[in-house]
This record gives structure tokens, sequence and C-alpha cells, in this order.
């Protein structure tokens, strides 16, 4: 019998991985297949802010486990394996709606004790990845932190960030507000096939033109770029330009990182679409870090591409 059999209409997270680890995702019988093909199981969370103090926030919100957008490079997959789950296809296609996050986060919000420190909205899934459009646990999280005027910063690929505005307005009134949008490279081709499930590039910068026209502080992250696919002069040229085209605030930059878990998934990839980067991938990743001189290298080309751009 299903270990969901004796529990209540929404299982926390550890519930999950107990169900998983006991029968699959058999375990997950309350678990909707949707028209993206995607599983969404409903789970409810005890707390919902995650504190993070050696990172350059204070404190995390995620409002779903898993997404749809499907990036191969993607750092959260490695986040599934607590689950039971893995870091490939299950992190793209079986997904944790956390229903109730909004109201235990008004609750963790109302403390005496709350400092008012910023929250990263995103930073393990997206929080406008599709499926948002159905649940909007991201944008009632949002009224939450309005309310409790505490800053935020998004981190998305999700042009669906746009319907929200009234409410950025809203926490930008009384605290910071910043989005920052990842668009790595505007090489669509590029996209399709390391980021399957996003938006269009093009597309993702209107979204940045149209917060900046709202007054939002809204900027790009070139993050990740990959070596070898998104990482020509040329092509990090014509997406400063872009960014720059588009309004955008600021521009953050990095190379891909590759932790245990998404190592193997992406070198898997490699293998299937880009053969010919295996072997140049194995001398700059001897770790989950690439080469500090290649990092070094892009950096500094990124610089002095940005420069030419005033961004």
């Amino acid at each position: 019998m299903p270990l969901f059999a004796e529990l209540a209409a929404r299982p926390t997270l550890r519930d999950v991985a107990e169900a998983v680890r006991e029968s699959g995702l058999a375990g997950l019988p309350d678990a909707q297949r949707r028209a993206d093909s995607a599983t969404y199981q409903e789970v409810h969370v005890r707390s919902a802010l995650s504190h993070t103090p050696s990172m350059y926030f204070d404190w995390a919100l995620n409002s779903y486990r898993g997404c749809t957008h499907a990036c191969e490079y993607c750092y959260a997959r490695k986040y599934q394996r607590h689950l039971e789950l893995n870091a490939g296809d299950d992190f793209s296609s079986v997904i944790f709606a956390k229903v109730n996050l909004p109201e235990v986060l008004a609750r963790e919000l109302a403390r005496p004790g709350w400092a008012r420190e910023v929250v990263a909205v995103g930073t393990a899934t997206d929080p406008y990845q599709p499926i948002e459009g159905h649940y909007r646990i991201t944008r009632r999280c949002l009224e939450a932190l309005a309310h409790a005027a505490t800053p935020i910063s998004i981190i998305t690929k999700g042009p669906m960030v746009v319907r929200d505005i009234d409410v950025l307005r809203q926490v930008a009134a009384v605290a910071r507000c910043s989005v920052h949008m990842s668009i790595p490279s505007i090489d669509t081709a590029a996209c399709e096939r390391l980021e399957p499930g996003a938006a269009p590039p093009l597309q993702r910068l209107r979204a940045v033109r149209e917060l900046a026209d709202a007054g939002i502080d809204a900027g790009v992250l070139m993050m990740p770029l990959v070596p070898g696919i998104t990482t020509s002069r040329r092509l990090v040229d014509r997406t400063l330009c872009a960014i720059r085209d588009a309004g955008a605030k600021f521009v953050g930059v990095n190379v891909a990182r590759l932790d245990p878990g998404v190592r193997q998934h992406f070198l898997a990839f490699l293998e299937r679409d880009f053969p010919h980067l295996v072997e140049g991938y194995a001398r700059l990743y001897r770790g989950a870090n690439p080469d500090k001189g290649y990092v070094r290298e892009v950096q500094s080309m990124v610089k002095a591409l940005a420069a030419r751009y005033a961004v």
C-alpha cells in the first residue's frame, strides 16, 4: 500500500521523500499530470524562509521544488536528490507545489523578531515557471512581503513576472525591490538546447524592458555562461548590446558550476548534443568549479565589453 494512503491529502516534503523511497513515483498517488507532461504534487511546508548567511542574501524563498524550464546546467538539480529523485528528468518532470507557503510566510514575517532582511525569491527553483499561472503561490508570497515591508530580490527566467508589476511596486514603495532576469545568451538555438522549457531570450528581454519602464529595478544575469557554447566574444558582445537596449539597470555574470549530480547530468547532455566539447570539459572541470584562470579570462572579456555599452 502506498505510504500516502495514511497521510493527509497534502503531505510534507519529508513525507514525499519517504513515499518515493518506498515506492518510487508510484508513491505519489495524488500527483496530477498536466498538459505540459510534468507531474505536479501539492505539498505543505512547515517553514517558508531558509536562512542563508553564507550567500549574498540573508534569506531564501522558493515556491516550488523542481522546474519545468529544464535547464541542463541548473545547479538546483542537485536538490531533487534530497527527495529520493534523480537530478535528471525527475527535476523537470516532477514538480512539488508548496500550496500553503504564503500563509506560513505571513506568520514568519509577523514575528516580533523579524528584522526585514533581504529575501531572495527563486534561489532553488524558478518562481515564475509556467505552473505559477495556475497556483499563484509566488504572487501571494510577494503580497505578504509587501505587507511586511521586506526587501526582495527575485531571480527568474519567467516573463510572467510582469504580471506582478503592481505588487512589485507595492514592495518598492516600502523596501528595496529588484528583479534579476536570467538570460545567459541571446543565441536562440543555444538556449533551445540548454534551456528547453524556458521562454526565448528576446521574450525575457521584453519583460526586462517592461519592468524597467514601470520603475522596477531590473537587470540581467548572464548566468551561467556555458564554455564552448555561449562564451564566444561575438555572442557575448551581441548579448550585452541587447541587454543595454532593454534598459537593464545592471548585469551579472558567472561561468557554469557543475556540482555532484548536476555534473553527471550535464556531461551526459554534452555527450548527446555537443560531443566535441566533452574532452575539453574534462580538462576545464577538475571539480565542481571551472579552472580559475579560465573564469578570470571570461569575466575580463565581459567587463570590457560591458564598458563599451555602459551596462
